[in-house]
C-alpha cells in the first residue's frame, strides 16, 4: 500500500489522496482489524475525534471511497466545516471527477434504451440503485432501499490492445462525473450499459487483466466552493499501478 499523502489543508479541512486498499474506516464486514483512513486521522489529527454524525466509527469523513478506489477525500476538521461540506453534497454542488478505465468502446448500439441518453463522446447514465437481497453488492435490478442515480461520463481515449491469442480487445479510458453518491454507482453503472471498469471482479470480468490487482477507478479531482467568496480545485495524480496498465495497453 502506498503512503497516505495530505494534498491541501488549512484550519477547517484536509484532502487527502487515500491509496488503493485501505479502507476508509471498519465495518460490520471487515473480518479482520486492519489499517484504517479513520486510523490515521485520529493519530494525526486528532480534533477530528468529535467531528461527523458518527465520530466514533467515521471522524470527520464526510464521504467516502471504496477501499480499492483511489484518490482525493475531504476530512473535516470541526463540525462546523462538516455541515457545511455535507450540505454542499447534499444540494450537489461539489463535483467530483473520476478516471476509469473499463472494457470495449462505449458505443452500445441500443443508444435509445431506457436509463441512457448518448452522445459520444460523452453520455449521461440514469439508472437507480438497490440493494440485491442477501449481498453487499448493488444492482440497477429489483432489490431493496432503491435510490435514484446519476452518472455522467466523457470518453477520453480508445485502447486497441492485442493479447497474446491475436484477438483484438478494445478499452476505453473515461472522465467520470457521478451526480449522486450511491455506493458502488459508478462500478454499477458502467457495468449496466456493458464496460465494466477493468480490475473490478464484483461487477466485472473475472480474469486479472493488465496485471491490475484492483479496479482501475481513480478520484482524480474535487471542485467546491471552500467558502462563499472562494472556489478551489483539489487533484491527486494517477497512482504507479494505474499508470503502469495504461502504458501495457500503449504498447
Amino acid at each position: 500500500m502506498n503512503k497516505i499523502q495530505i494534498i491541501y489543508k488549512n484550519k477547517n479541512f484536509l484532502a487527502i489522496n487515500k491509496p488503493a486498499g485501505l479502507l476508509m474506516h471498519q465495518t460490520s464486514f471487515s473480518t479482520k482489524k486492519e489499517p484504517t483512513l479513520a486510523d490515521f486521522l485520529l493519530k494525526n489529527f486528532p480534533e477530528v475525534k468529535n467531528v461527523g454524525d458518527d465520530p466514533i466509527n467515521r471522524p470527520g469523513i464526510v464521504h467516502r471511497l471504496d477501499k480499492d478506489t483511489s484518490g482525493v477525500i475531504l476530512i473535516a476538521r470541526n463540525q462546523n466545516y462538516f455541515e457545511y461540506l455535507k450540505n454542499l453534497f447534499q444540494k450537489h454542488q461539489i463535483k467530483k471527477t473520476y478516471l476509469a478505465l473499463v472494457y470495449g468502446k462505449i458505443n452500445p448500439p441500443d443508444g435509445g434504451r431506457k436509463g441512457l441518453t448518448l452522445s459520444l463522446p460523452k453520455g449521461v447514465i440514469e439508472s437507480a440503485i438497490s440493494l440485491k437481497p442477501g449481498t453487499t453488492k448493488r444492482t440497477i435490478h429489483k432489490g431493496k432501499m432503491t435510490k435514484e442515480a446519476i452518472t455522467e461520463y466523457e470518453v477520453v481515449k480508445i485502447f486497441e490492445h492485442i493479447n497474446e491469442k491475436d484477438n483484438a480487445k478494445y478499452f476505453s479510458l473515461v472522465k467520470v462525473m457521478p451526480k449522486t453518491g450511491r455506493t458502488h454507482q459508478i462500478r454499477v453503472h458502467l457495468a449496466s450499459i456493458g464496460n465494466p471498469i477493468v480490475g473490478d471482479t464484483m461487477y466485472g470480468h473475472k480474469e486479472n487483466t493488465l496485471n491490475l490487482m484492483r479496479q482501475f477507478l481513480h478520484a482524480e479531482s474535487i471542485e467546491f466552493n471552500i467558502d462563499e467568496n472562494n472556489k478551489i480545485k483539489i487533484e491527486a495524480d494517477l497512482p504507479e499501478d494505474l499508470r503502469k496498465g495504461l502504458k501495457n495497453l500503449d504498447k
